[in-house]
């Protein structure tokens, strides 16, 4: 059995790769560039383009597990290309899909939904990698600035979204499931500071921007009003579904979810001054 990933670069899909890889699965991995791939010993890496569903006609030779991303290309853009995508996994002898979802629905997902396969939707809250979007500023500075710093989020570990995922590409009983994956914990940003300061080993020092100011800071970084006022809404105004500690994690893999001390214990190096 082969397991095609897309999306096998990224932040998600590097763990679906190597959760396959411990189970002992043979893995192909898509990536639109290979020679940057990196992947363990034993992963086949193949070029292939989401939004060209027909670079995928080799890739899919032989593939009985397709694990989907919904979006494509320079500027993840949601993919249009959904149905043709799942008439060629179709085509193939692809059993089983997974669509790592969010922000809403999506082509892929509706196209899949649609098809005559079985599919699992891996559907995250806010992924602990993105802690990392700190690391500049507590390495060289020692410290954050963020609004709306009692915010709630039950953040999940990447490498348990692939574990999920890898689950449901490889056992029985997950077809049709729309599975919403949290952490065991709920954290506001006081909590996720306070476990990488003690994850690094140093004080990390956190202010609290207005929104105005928050506002500035990601309109300074070019974001375009969309995305500044999606920003200001979730963060401001955090749905449910995110602030909510599900069992998921659990209930599919048969282990606790991760905690995001473990997260920052993993990566306490990327929070350290370098040199």
């Amino acid at each position: 059995m082969t397991i095609l990933v897309t999306g096998a670069t990224g932040t998600v899909g590097r763990q679906v790769v190597a959760e396959l890889v411990r189970r002992g699965e043979r893995v192909r991995a898509l990536t639109r560039d290979p020679a940057k791939a990196d992947f363990p010993d034993g992963v086949e890496t193949v070029r292939a383009d989401l939004t060209d569903p027909t670079t995928l006609i080799p890739a899919l030779e032989g593939v009985t597990g397709l694990h989907l991303i919904t979006f494509g290309g320079a500027y993840f853009a949601p993919l249009t290309t959904g149905p043709e995508i799942v008439a060629l996994a179709s085509k193939a002898g692809v059993r089983r899909i997974t669509v790592l979802g969010g922000g809403g629905p999506s082509g892929v997902q509706a196209a899949v939904e649609a098809g005559d396969m079985d599919w699992t939707l891996v559907m995250p809250v806010e992924f602990m990698a993105n802690a990392l979007e700190w690391a500049d500023g507590i390495r060289t500075r020692d410290s954050v600035a963020e609004p709306f710093v009692d915010r709630l989020s039950a953040m999940v570990h990447e490498a348990d979204i692939g574990a999920v995922a890898a689950v449901a590409l490889t056992e029985d009983g997950h077809a049709g499931r729309t599975y919403t994956l949290t952490g065991p914990e709920t954290l506001t940003v006081r909590d996720k500071v306070r476990a990488l300061t003690a994850a690094r080993g140093r004080e990390i020092a956190l202010t609290e921007l207005t929104p105005a100011q928050a506002v500035e800071r990601w309109q300074g970084a070019g974001m375009d009003q969309e995305t500044v006022d999606f920003l200001l809404d979730v963060y401001g105004n955090t749905p449910e579904i995110g602030r909510t500690v599900v069992d998921t994690v659990e209930r599919v893999t048969g282990r606790p979810a991760r905690t995001f001390a473990e997260w920052a214990a993993e990566h306490a190096d990327a929070f350290r001054p370098q040199g």
